[in-house]
Formats: C-alpha cells, sequence, structure tokens
C-alpha cells in the first residue's frame, strides 16, 4: 500500500493528477476483497490491482474517463452474479463496487500524512473513503492522537463504532469505507542471518513493520537491512533493555546458536506477544522445549511457540522458507491459524 501513496504523491509532484480506485464493497467469490487498490496515472501507467481481468480493465477506462473529464469521484458496482460472469469476462461470480477517487494538488496534506503513517506509526490508524459521487475526493485519516483528520465533515459519532468493526461500507447516506492503515505491533525479528536477511522484505512487503535485533555488529547493519523500521544491536540474555513486547507484537527467534534461541524463549515467553515463532530443526526444538520446562515452562508455554517455524511447503533456500514463515504470520494475523 506505501508504495501506491508513494506513486500517487509523486504524480502530484510531477502536477500531475491521479485516481486512486478502492474496492469499498465485495461479495461472492470476487477475485480481490474490499480494500485492495489501484492507482491510475495521466499517462494510463497503473500502480496496484484491484482483481485483474475487465473489472480492472473497465475500471481504468472510468479513471481515464474522470481525469480526461476533470470530474472527482465516482462509484460504480460490477455485478458478477452466475448470468452475467460471462459479460464482465470473470470466471467467478460475486459483486465489487469500486469508489474512484480523483486526486490533485489539494490532496498533497492528506498524502504525507497517510505516508508518514506508514512509515512511523505506533498506533493503529484508520483510512476513510467516503463512498459518494459528484463531490470533491475526501480522504479522512483517524488515529487516538490525532482523532479526525482531513474529512471534517464526516460525523464522528458515526464513524466510531465502524472505527471498531473495521471495514464496513455504511449503506445509508452518507456512505463510508473505513480500513485500517496501520495496525500498532511490530514484528521483532532476532537474528539478521540468511533467513532474517530474506524475511525481512518479505514481511514489509505485506504489510508487518519489522524491528532486527542480532548481537552481532556485522550483523546489525542498515544496509543489510534497509526496510528495517528499526535496528538493535544488543545482548540476546537482555532484551528488555531494549524493547517493550506487547499483545500485538510478533517475535521471529532465527539466531545462529541453541542457548541464544533458549535464551530468548525464556524471556519471550514471559510476554503476551500475539505471536512466537522460533527456526530449527524438530531435535532443535525438542532440546529446547526439555530446557524451558526446566525453568518451570509449562506445556501451555511452550505450545505457544510455533517451531520448526513456517508453513511445510518444502522450502530449502533462505527466501523459500521466508515466504514459508511469512505466509504462516499472515495466516495468524488472518485469524485462518
Amino acid at each position: 500500500m506505501k508504495t501506491i501513496f508513494e506513486a500517487l504523491r509523486a504524480a502530484l509532484d510531477r502536477h500531475e493528477s491521479a485516481v486512486l480506485c478502492t474496492i469499498v464493497a465485495s461479495s461472492g467469490s470476487s477475485p480481490r476483497g474490499a480494500g485492495a487498490k489501484m492507482a491510475v496515472f495521466a499517462d494510463g501507467s497503473t500502480l496496484g490491482t484491484i482483481g485483474g481481468g475487465a473489472v480492472e480493465h473497465k475500471s481504468l477506462v472510468y479513471a481515464q474517463n474522470l481525469l480526461g473529464s476533470g470530474g472527482t469521484t465516482l462509484t460504480h458496482t460490477f455485478r458478477l452474479s452466475p448470468n452475467e460472469v460471462q459479460d464482465i469476462g470473470m470466471i467467478c461470480g460475486g459483486n465489487v463496487t469500486v469508489a474512484f477517487q480523483v486526486l490533485d494538488e489539494a490532496a498533497r496534506p492528506v498524502l504525507d500524512a497517510i505516508l508518514e503513517a506508514l512509515t512511523c506509526a505506533d498506533e493503529d490508524v484508520w483510512l476513510i473513503t467516503p463512498v459518494q459521487e459528484g463531490s470533491a475526493w475526501s480522504l479522512g485519516l483517524w488515529d487516538q492522537a490525532h482523532g479526525l483528520r482531513f474529512a471534517d465533515a464526516l460525523p464522528m459519532e458515526d464513524l466510531r463504532p465502524l472505527l471498531l468493526s473495521r471495514g464496513i461500507l455504511r449503506k445509508e447516506a452518507p456512505s463510508f469505507y473505513v480500513e485500517p492503515l496501520v495496525q500498532a505491533g511490530v514484528v521483532y525479528l532476532f537474528g539478521g542471518g540468511h533467513v532474517g536477511k530474506a524475511l525481512c522484505p518479505v514481511l514489509t512487503q505485506v504489510g508487518f513493520r519489522v524491528v532486527l535485533f542480532d548481537d552481532r555488529p556485522q550483523a546489525a547493519l542498515p544496509e543489510r537491512f534497509p526496510q528495517a523500521h528499526r535496528i538493535i544491536l544488543g545482548d540476546y540474555r537482555h532484551i528488555f533493555d531494549h524493547i517493550t513486547i506487547t499483545n500485538r507484537d510478533y517475535v521471529v527467534i532465527m539466531t545462529p546458536g541453541h542457548q541464544s534461541d533458549f535464551e530468548l524463549l525464556a524471556q519471550v515467553l514471559t510476554t503476551p506477544a500475539a505471536y512466537v515463532g522460533c527456526i530449527g530443526s524438530r531435535h532443535k526444538v525438542a532440546a529446547t522445549r526439555e530446557k524451558l520446562a526446566g525453568l518451570g515452562f509449562s506445556q501451555a508455554d511452550m505450545d505457544r511457540v510455533h517451531s520448526p517455524i513456517g508453513l511445510p511447503i518444502g522450502g530449502e533456500t533462505p527466501e523459500e522458507i521466508a515466504i514459508s514463515i511469512a505466509a504462516e504470520m499472515i495466516a495468524h494475523r488472518s485469524g485462518k491459524l
């Protein structure tokens, strides 16, 4: 998502308007769900996807027409019911509603705030997309520190229940789509070896913020982890000198040694971390569990640990293992695991 908003701001830097296309409602077996985004630029190029196929092609046409006509907003529902699937060119049924918003120079403050939130925010931030035709574009942000910004006309008493429900489209006027832009919590990645180096960019690409923690100066380097939100050079035996792990945080342990993995797990399992994963063979896992049991950790404590970490996709290279780990974490985040 960040790359889309960066590209939109770059278009404004070129003094060009662009269109942000957002799926605000979907039903049935549509190819992409609510929240999927695509940016359309003045030269006809696009970034992101709202599902491909005829829906995306027709959305590109609508966006270009808006840019050419001087329009501001548009909402269109593609009806992919069984009788209409062949006409729309899709192989799956369902309905998709797309909101189109032309962003011009006036959008720069909200785009700057969106990018700042995606880069720096340590709390939940919500993106609010009004779904209405014919009016000027309007995007809003809400977070606990600032309240509602950039969309002052929206009634806050109506928004509060939507902020708690995440991604609900109001059916009656005024309508707006609410989605999480930033979700609090980070991934603490302990170990910057080959797999850690491969995992960091993958996690960043799918919306996780990564804090890399390593006790080796040659590993904890910004040039090795340019996507990391933060890099910490510290002692694995005393991680709480540097960090506090909350129930919104994920922990991934992949250090070179059994002892450091054990020392980390002994600390991490005292926290309410949302997810704990540890790389290693089944023999290593068994040995670590035995040592943890000797410290008084219960079976329930140790069952919190995903180890061996990752989904069993048969990966062998660091890059393949990184994909399996990211997939498991995505499944956990979405409640599928």
